[in-house]
């Protein structure tokens, strides 16, 4: 073929006339994702035999075609680009059982005949791409860019949905309305979906959108120059890119004489038909970006491919279009007893009789609605109105589980993968934890061996940036028990394929990351959470340079609030290495080296504070309360008891006038509840700072930090009648004019109390000091409340607590009934 050659398909009539001659191209355009044009498609090739395949995607993936037909690969799946020097620019090409794509390449591949992509190869698409990021600024983010496949967009020819702006954003939608449907979906189902191709006709509904496209085509561009110099509807780039299809169908032509088929997207269509030079075409893709790119197949899932945006397909049914593929007969009747069964399992009574009389309604409903079968939109009506009595929550369970539904896609061993993902592989089958669509929860004993084994490997890839697990809160308190929320998403292979830099295995992927992170963090508390993440994820390669630069900014880092903020991670690491037998010598050291900067350092940082400062200066200190009291009293060589110090630091916080009040009066409620402070110093401490003398916005802080935050202060007053008289006697005195200023912060520390406790106390302010007692302790008549303790009541509750406890009972315990509790 020369370059004056202005043929751009065989045959001068519709694509693959009755009458052509032999070497004829064939042009199969499809809507991508739809169950009636993969149909129609095999219907096509089984007619025609064709001596290739052409198929829009990408040319990389021809080496990955032959996978297709391998016994461990389930649909859906995708094939998968991603740029050599930056994994992190991917693009995805789904495909599921219903897509005319996915058919037409096993067709080809049941019928040993070659079969091509024939779109733009992914190299200059990914350049696209970073070219576009580069310019909008967006940086690393590609969860929205197109890639010039079918990811993060709709390509002409996917599902219609609401009608776009203009011809080519959505071209049936343009074509239902000029046939008179408000709804585009219904008129593509009516027309396409279920229409069974007949014999003898099997080109004929080709035909038929190729020449709507055609007019479509022709009127978008007869619209004049677009914005950006594209010409009316059609985009710059697909001009770019069906000239590349073209050019490759030509060299197809010349290399098989038993004739071209070629599928897809309808919109390209008449551009293929449309005839033009090779000289033209040629200057169109030269001079193109380029990027050096890797291809393989992954796991795709029905639920994404649901969803419009990012790497989704925008197909909303594809559990339903599934179905109606799969359906060999009935598909209304098959889909319905689905449904009977998926709500018998949630305990809903569904008979034989409700599946009968609905799928008799979606029929009756069809022909109201003058459609030739019933459609999802009648299906779902009769499911609501039979089996789900008139409900939409039941309705929203069959929407989620069978017209989307979970199913994950299966790609077979022996494809390509970086080794970073080979080795994954290996150790999910050999900890038994497979990817699963579906969230779920997973209850991990680290004292087990396996489940030791789950948890370094979502920690490791954790660090590595894939997000696979999402640690929560366990409902046990032992630190020998993890609860982990689990759910793989299809873009966790992009994610594995971009750390797939760090290196060839999860462990030294994960080891290398985390001694990059070390160096580059920004503060303290960033690399001692980096020490503890190390640690759970049993790096002991990446701990130690971990903790020697953590041990160096520790040195230089004179900021206390620094300080405290990272010691808790420390402390928290020093458990967990406990519990999974890690050595944490190192780790001991400088977490009591820290503590001990921060027991020095904290009463000067503590002064002269605003009352922002002195909040976050409280949460600093209750994080290194919490830290000490982890740590215990244990004696680290040649630095003491740092329990006893911690102490006196706090006794220090307590006297000193300088402090903010918020923070003196949370050092002596730790002091208290740690038994260092006994009630009737608490009560003198609280009786000062509540006197005339003290300004009322200092004594409500002193208040706030004494009770509020959280720190169970209101069952403090409840039970300690002293204390709570002198708030009360010290709240009835603030004079009017300073009322108002400590009103909000009161309001904030008494609203965190439980309603119980707030109701509580509002009975016994409102009783009066002489119902509670003085509160010198002088007596109380109310039960509960007395100034001693009622040991033989107290005593009478041990056999009930024992056995709650499993404990056996002791030789008086016999007569629990008795018992004057």
């Amino acid at each position: 073929m020369t370059g004056t050659d202005r043929t751009g398909s065989g045959g001068s009539g519709g694509p693959g006339g009755a009458g052509e001659p032999g070497g004829r191209t064939i042009l199969l355009g499809v809507r991508h994702h739809g169950p009636g044009s993969a149909r129609a498609v095999r219907a096509a090739l089984d007619a025609v035999r064709p001596g290739i395949v052409l198929v829009e995607g990408p040319p990389e993936a021809d080496a990955l075609i032959p996978l297709a037909a391998d016994e461990d690969m389930r649909p859906p799946v995708a094939l998968l680009a991603h740029a050599v020097d930056e994994p992190g620019r991917s693009a995805f090409w789904p495909l599921a059982e219903f897509s005319p794509e996915w058919v037409a390449v096993r067709w080809a591949l049941e019928h040993d005949v070659p079969a091509r992509f024939i779109d733009l190869p992914a190299t200059h698409t990914l350049a696209w791409q970073a070219a576009d990021d580069h310019a909008d600024g967006h940086g690393e983010d590609h969860e929205d860019g197109q890639a010039g496949g079918r990811t993060g967009g709709r390509e002409p020819g996917d599902r219609p949905g609401t009608a776009a702006p203009d011809v080519r954003g959505d071209p049936l939608a343009a074509l239902a309305a000029a046939a008179g449907h408000d709804d585009p979906e219904r008129w593509w189902e009516d027309v396409i979906e279920h229409r069974s191709p007949g014999e003898g006709d099997a080109l004929a509904p080709f035909t038929a959108l190729e020449e709507a496209m055609t007019a479509l085509r022709e009127t978008g561009e007869g619209e004049g120059e677009g914005e950006g110099g594209e010409r009316g509807a059609v985009d710059a780039r697909d001009l770019v890119r069906e000239a590349h299809m073209r050019l490759q169908v030509r060299a197809a032509r010349r290399e098989f004489a038993q004739g071209v088929a070629v599928v897809c997207g309808a919109w390209h269509v008449p551009a293929l038909r449309r005839p033009a030079t090779v000289a033209a075409d040629r200057a169109l893709v030269k001079g193109l970006p380029r990027t050096k790119v890797e291809m393989t197949w992954v796991p795709w899932t029905h639920r994404r491919l649901s969803r419009a945006g990012g790497y989704g397909a925008g197909i909303e049914s594809p559990g339903w279009y599934a179905h109606l593929f799969a359906a060999a007969d009935r598909p209304v009747e098959r889909w319905l007893t689905k449904v009977a069964g998926l709500l018998r399992d949630e305990d809903r009574i569904v008979s034989p009789a409700h599946v009968i009389e609905a799928a008799r309604l979606a029929g009756t409903l069809a022909v109201l609605r003058g459609r030739p079968l019933p459609g999802l939109g009648e299906t779902t009506d009769a499911v609501r109105a039979v089996m789900c009595d008139g409900s939409d929550v039941p309705l929203a369970l069959v929407h989620d589980r069978l017209v989307v539904g979970d199913v994950l896609g299966e790609v077979p061993p022996g494809a390509p993968a970086v080794p970073l993902q080979r080795d994954l592989t290996r150790i999910q089958r050999r900890l038994r934890l497979k990817p699963e669509p579906a969230q779920r929860e997973l209850e991990l004993d680290l004292r087990k061996e396996t489940d030791a084994g789950r948890s370094r490997l979502l920690h490791r890839l954790r660090l590595l940036g894939v997000g696979w697990g999402e640690p929560i809160a366990s409902r046990s308190t032992g630190t020998f028990r993890e609860t982990w929320r689990l759910r793989w998403e299809p873009e966790l292979s992009v994610r594995v394929a971009e750390a797939g830099v760090w290196g060839t295995t999860v462990l030294s992927a994960a080891t290398a990351r985390a001694e990059t992170d070390a160096v580059t963090a920004r503060d303290l508390a960033g690399i001692t959470a980096l020490a503890e993440r190390c640690l759970l994820a049993e790096l002991p390669d990446a701990l130690a340079p971990v903790m020697r630069i953590l041990a160096d900014r520790a040195a230089l880092d004179t900021d206390v609030g620094h300080l405290a903020q990272a010691l808790p991670a420390l402390v928290r690491s020093l458990r967990y290495g406990d519990v999974r037998g890690t050595d944490t010598g190192a780790l001991a050291e400088v977490a009591a080296g820290l503590a001990e900067r921060v027991f020095v350092g904290l009463p000067a940082a503590c002064a002269a504070l605003d009352a922002d400062a002195a909040e976050e200066m409280r949460g600093h200190v209750d994080a290194a309360h919490t830290a000490v009291g982890l740590l215990g009293d244990a004696r680290t060589p040649g630095r003491g008891d740092l329990g006893a110090r911690w102490r006196a630091v706090l006794r220090a916080l307590s006297a000193r006038d300088t402090v903010p009040g918020t923070v003196r009066g949370r050092a002596v409620r730790l002091l208290l509840d740690d038994d260092e402070l006994a009630p009737e110093e608490a009560a003198r401490l609280m009786g000062l700072v509540l006197s005339p003398g003290t300004p009322p916005a200092d004594a409500a802080a002193w208040i706030e930090g004494f009770v509020g935050g959280g720190s169970g202060g209101g069952m403090l007053l409840l039970h300690d009648d002293r204390l709570l008289g002198l708030v009360d006697a010290w709240l009835t005195g603030v004079p009017a004019d300073a009322f108002t200023d400590v009103l909000p912060l009161l309001r904030r520390t008494f609203s965190a109390f439980e309603p119980g406790v707030r109701r509580s106390l509002g009975e016994l302010v409102g009783r009066g000091p002489e119902a509670r007692g003085s509160v010198t302790g002088a007596g109380s008549g109310i039960p509960g409340f007395a100034t001693g303790l009622d040991t033989e009541r107290a005593d009478a509750v041990l056999p009930v607590v024992r056995l709650l406890l499993g404990r056996d009972p002791a030789p008086d315990d016999n007569d629990l009934v008795g018992a004057d509790t």
